[in-house]
């Protein structure tokens, strides 16, 4: 099986073990462990997932509050608990993580709400990461016109 091919199973056990650690209040370092060995992943693999759930879980309040933001027709806790931790797997990758392709991230992730999510999900996940997306390269534009005119303010601006 190739690179992607495990970094999808890698992501699938990452999901898995968010939305276990969701609906049961289990340790997600317990429930992540159990999935590893039940699935066998070579380590690369198994290193991805741990980095994808360490990741969401240590950036959790900031990753919650850039969902709310983008989505605020859709209260955190009214989103399914699939597509919540869907969303915070991708939204940890594309602004946390920085090590795959944005475009590999939100297809990664749509392919994951078409899989587990409802009927919706996809939509959901497809809008919400597209937004941020957007967003964040607008800044990021605004950045590097700030240093390259050597202007103060917006680099140093929190987002």
């Amino acid at each position: 099986m190739g690179s992607t091919g495990l970094r999808r199973k890698a992501r699938v056990v990452a999901l898995q073990t968010l939305y276990e650690a969701d609906c049961s209040m289990h340790a997600p370092e317990a429930i992540l462990n159990r999935l590893l060995v039940e699935k066998n992943l070579p380590s690369e693999a198994s290193d991805f997932s741990k980095r994808l759930v360490s990741g969401v879980l240590q950036n959790k309040q900031e990753v919650d509050s850039i969902i709310q933001y983008f989505a605020p027709a859709f209260p955190l806790e009214q989103i399914a608990v699939i597509d919540r931790n869907i969303l915070r797997l991708a939204i940890f990758e594309i602004l946390f993580d920085n090590n795959a392709p944005v475009k590999v991230a939100i297809n990664e992730a749509v392919e994951l709400a078409k899989n587990y999510g409802g009927d919706a999900s996809s939509k959901l996940v497809n809008g919400v990461l597209g937004a941020i997306v957007a967003n964040h390269t607008k800044h990021e534009r605004l950045r590097q016109e700030d240093k390259r005119y050597n202007i103060k303010g917006t680099s140093q601006a929190k987002d």
